[in-house]
């Protein structure tokens, strides 16, 4: 379900730093690091359902990892650095992390290393905020 808004959810200094400014906050601060609860993890933009439970393994790499993401939520460029691939939110191109592939820590090979403040936590068994999309005002 989604609604359409004016505007997205407010967001802390930190939280637009990361999110709009595309940062990275420090490796092993996230408050969803090591975080082992059965649910979904939403945009904290957009509310936007991104990663699962389900999904999420230890990489030992300071922020939480993903091994796949909800289908057809969370996009894939190339970074401004070149080299590596930026992930963002299909939904309000929020800068979610990095996605790494090929360094066999998990059967799907994948790697998506996402910034815990880019994200909220929704527990099994409450019901997910609807989505935010933009109004297109012409």
């Amino acid at each position: 379900k989604s609604v359409h808004a004016a505007q997205y959810n407010e967001l802390s200094r930190e939280e637009t730093r990361v999110l709009v400014n595309k940062g990275t906050e420090r490796a092993g601060t996230g408050e969803l690091t090591s975080h082992k609860a059965e649910g979904t993890y939403i945009c904290r933009q957009c509310n936007a359902a991104l990663y699962t439970s389900g999904d999420k393994f230890d990489s030992h790499c300071g922020w939480p990892s993903f091994d796949d993401d909800i289908e057809g939520r969370v996009k894939r460029v190339t970074d401004a650095d070149g080299r590596r691939t930026e992930i963002l939110c299909m939904n309000c191109d929020g800068h979610l992390g990095h996605v790494f592939m090929g360094e066999r820590m998990t059967t799907k090979n994948t790697r998506h290393c996402v910034n815990s403040v880019s994200m909220k936590f929704i527990a099994d068994g409450e019901e997910l905020p609807a989505m935010i999309q933009i109004e297109d005002v012409q």
